[in-house]
Parts: structure tokens; sequence; C-alpha cells
């Protein structure tokens, strides 16, 4: 994850709570049964990874960011910062799990052989994050107010959205065997204007601009957005993309003697 984006539990809980109640399909994809050993990559502030606990899993739970690390282990959570592009484990986990999180994590080659050592043979993979075409309408309306800002935005690009040809394709390099893999529109309701979300999922293009003049550019970033993202009455919305997969470890394979 980048260094540049810095996470505030409270604030995430407050403004943010809806990427979490959008992971259940996800843990219903993932079927966890009552003793497994389950992994979750980016796990945030714990609130999913408590609800994989109460069903009956061994859980560890990693996150970048020590703030939110500390949140999950309020919850109970078996949580530690690490980064996913060097996950430590080794054929301990029956499955990696892994909300809106993948798509931080810009060296998907790593993060997906980091996930294949900690799976044991037969795992199962499954995981959500933003596909192709996440948050263009986004991204257009921040482009446009930084240039007029005289930042060129060219090349700043804290995500990684890939389409799903390329993410098989990854997968099946690294040895998974891709069971459902799919990108799905998700435009998904704020619990209450733009700001907080810019100011929350944002950061590296925030730091473009000085100190003094953000309150003034999210300002403007959000009028510029307006006609495309909120309704008459003030109801706001961002353009998700979603791409979600499920892949497992082939089991090893069997000997016989002859």
């Amino acid at each position: 994850m980048s260094v540049q984006q810095q996470w505030n539990p409270q604030q995430y809980a407050e403004h943010a709570r809806f990427v979490t109640d959008l992971g259940a399909p996800l843990i219903d994809l993932l079927a966890p049964k009552p003793g497994e050993r389950v992994l979750d990559v980016g796990c945030g502030d714990g609130v999913l990874t408590k609800q994989l606990m109460d069903r009956g899993c061994d859980v560890i739970g990693v996150d970048a960011s020590p703030a939110m690390v500390e949140a999950a282990k309020s919850l109970g959570v078996h949580a530690h910062v690490m980064d996913g592009h060097q996950l430590p484990f080794y054929e301990e986990f029956d499955a990696v799990v892994s909300n809106a999180a993948l798509h931080w994590m810009v060296k998907p080659d790593e993060v997906l052989c980091s996930i294949l050592r900690a799976l044991r043979p037969g795992g199962r993979f499954v995981a959500e994050f933003g596909g192709n075409g996440n948050l263009t309408k986004v991204l257009a309306g921040l482009h446009k107010i930084l240039r007029a800002y005289g930042c060129d935005p060219t090349g700043l690009q804290p995500w990684y959205f890939p389409t799903v040809v390329e993410y098989r394709t990854r997968l099946e390099q690294q040895g998974f065997q891709v069971i459902s893999i799919d990108v799905f529109p998700r435009p998904t309701e704020l619990p209450g204007d733009i700001t907080k979300w810019l100011e929350m999922f944002t950061q590296p293009f925030l730091l473009l601009i000085p100190s003094a003049s953000r309150a003034e550019f999210l300002t403007r970033v959000r009028e510029a957005l307006r006609p495309s993202l909120a309704t008459p009455d003030d109801r706001w919305s961002v353009d998700y993309v979603r791409l979600r997969c499920h892949a497992i470890k082939p089991p090893a394979p069997r000997f016989s003697l002859s």
C-alpha cells in the first residue's frame, strides 16, 4: 500500500462502513467452515474479520496500516501489521480472503505469489476489489481540478484496477485454478456528500495541493462531480466497479506405487 495513504479508523467507521457491509457476499462465496484457518489480507479495522471468527474460524488479519490493525485488535482480532506483497506464511491456511484491499497493492504478481504460498494445497482464495472502470467519473473530476491548479496527474495512479482477462491470466500464471471471476458495476450511495470520501480515499492526489488550499480544492472537486454523482436532493454516490474472484491452489499430486 502507498505510504502516502493514511487511515483513520474512526473516520472510516463513520463514513465508509458500507465497504464492510458490502463484503457480505464475499463471505458467502468463501463458505467458511468452523475450525478452518483463514487469512484476511487487508483486514482494515477487523469488522469483516470478526464475522469470520464468529463463524468459528481461526482467523489472522493483516493490514499495512498500524492504526487499522490496532482497531482490529480492539475487536479481539488476531491482527498484524504486514505488507501484502511479502506475506511470510507457508502453507498455513485453508483459505485467504480479501475485501476492498487488493487495489491498493500495486504489484499484483507479488501479492498473488504470497497468497499462493500461504495457502495449503487445495486452499481457497476469494477476493473482491476495484476492477477495470472503477472510479472513472471520480478520476475525471479530480484530474480536471488538479489541472486547474497547475498539477499534472498523468501517471499518478495509486490503485490497481484490472480487467477480468488480465487478472485471470495473473492468477493462472501464479499457479491458481480459477473457479469464477467477474467484473460488475456497483454504484454505491454515500452516507453524506463526497467530501469525506475524497479526504479518505484520494490522499495521494490531495498531496499535490498545498495544505492551505486543500479545503478549497475539495470544494471545487465536489462541485465538478455533482452533475454525475449527486441527485437533485443532494444524495451522493461513487461509481464503483468491482472485480470478484474465487480460485484454489491445486491439491498436491498423489503418487501411487505400481
